[in-house]
């Protein structure tokens, strides 16, 4: 096989692989950019297309003890896991747990709002040129609640945060109604409206025009096998278009995947995974979600898609790889339907996927403790397609030696 040099090989085509290897770019590195597939068809697929500028504290783990029991009895739509998975996740979820109190999860937040709050900005630094703004819409999501109690709670919660400058309207049924008309009448108690965060109706096309922006540019991407990265002298080889590529830096951003290689390298990153599926559907009676719906309890999105109206599930405790299990999304279909009109459904199977998430709620952004020239780019939980392109910018300033709009020791994976 022949050779050829880059400045840096980056693993993964997905929103975080895509953004690393385009702010690399920006500033004058030629980059290999490998993926086994198309870009954007994992992960950063099958989300509801949320750019959450309003997600400023991290999902954290229930500590109140009805919380606790309802999640125990597995019957909850909104979180579902396997008995035989629970077990061996119990030293992770014990971590979760931890870094869940109020005093450590106020440090994360603060860690990471940094990042939360230039998500829409970093986005949109690409949005002209890689022609998306079509695919994008600035007027929030809506948060739905079916009892005038949980409403009541969920207005106190958003009046905590108001030292974020968070955008919200707090909608009775009547209000709601004339919002999202096609809802139908009686479902729910009300809802609050999150105004900040901006939508997508296809995050797989925008990663995959972000990816072709990074080609247009003159940017390499190939398939390849991510896990056949060595180490070559001081840099990095990987066999990819049938020549063997060189590059003094490598970055891992495989998403669910990143441990794989990792694991090879010597590392043990605490990597545990909340699946979800989602489900495309037909309109019925013209009811088209204005916004993306969000039910509070059973933890599912609605939202207008491309492909139809999407809906995407909660959490699913369970093994990257393990079978698919169809009772959470049969069981949000149910609530669903008693929300909003849904015609058939559009897809032969459920699409699920893994999201990476680490026990204390941060991603991993930073250089590899021991191997030089080797970064990390990975777990980013609920948030992949909300903070890609912060991350992406984030790391890159890093690996350029530039200062980096904020500080990335909280992101270090040198914490595990």
């Amino acid at each position: 096989m022949s050779g050829r040099q880059a400045d840096a090989i980056v693993l993964g085509a997905g929103i975080i692989g895509v953004s690393v290897a385009l702010h690399l770019q920006e500033r004058g590195r030629t980059v290999l950019l490998v993926e086994r597939g198309e870009p954007g068809a994992e992960t950063s697929h099958g989300n509801a297309g949320l750019i959450e500028r309003s997600s400023v504290v991290p999902y954290a783990f229930p500590r109140d003890l009805p919380t606790l029991a309802a999640l125990a009895s597995n019957r909850s739509i909104a979180v579902r896991y396997r008995p035989a998975t629970l077990l061996r996740m119990a030293p992770w979820l014990a971590r979760y747990w931890w870094n869940s109190a109020p005093g450590r999860l106020d440090r994360l937040a603060r860690a990471i709002l940094p990042l939360i709050e230039r998500c829409i900005d970093e986005h949109r630094h690409w949005t002209q040129a890689a022609g998306t703004e079509a695919l994008m819409r600035g007027e929030g999501w809506i948060e739905l609640y079916r009892t005038r109690r949980a409403l009541q709670q969920a207005g106190k919660a958003a009046t905590e945060l108001a030292a974020h400058g968070l955008a919200y309207d707090l909608l009775d049924a009547a209000a709601l109604g004339a919002r999202e008309p096609g809802l139908l009448p009686g479902a729910v108690a009300g809802a609050v409206h999150w105004r900040d965060p901006v939508t997508v109706s296809d995050p797989g096309a925008v990663t995959r025009a972000y990816a072709s922006l990074f080609t247009a540019r003159g940017g390499q991407l190939l398939r390849a096998d991510a896990t056949a990265l060595q180490q070559d002298g001081e840099g990095w080889r990987l066999p990819a278009g049938n020549e063997i590529w060189r590059a003094p830096e490598a970055v891992v951003a495989l998403g669910p995947w990143s441990n794989d290689l990792c694991r090879r390298l010597g590392y043990r990153f605490p990597l545990g995974f909340k699946r979800g599926y989602h489900m495309h559907y037909a309109a019925a009676d013209g009811a088209v979600p204005r916004h993306p719906l969000c039910d509070a309890q059973a933890g599912f999105v609605l939202t207008s898609m491309e492909r139809g109206i999407r809906l995407t599930t909660g959490i699913e405790l369970a093994g990257r790889d393990e079978p698919s299990d169809p009772w959470q999304l049969d069981q949000a279909e149910r609530v669903a339907r008693r929300i909003l009109p849904l015609g058939r459904r559009l897809d032969a199977e459920p699409w699920r996927g893994a999201r990476p998430c680490l026990p204390d709620m941060l991603p991993i952004i930073g250089p590899a403790p021991r191997h030089r020239g080797l970064w990390l780019a990975f777990g980013h939980a609920h948030h992949g397609f909300t903070l890609g392109p912060a991350t992406g910018r984030l790391l890159a300033e890093m690996m350029c030696g530039q200062p980096s709009f904020c500080d990335p020791a909280p992101f270090a994976a040198a914490r595990f």
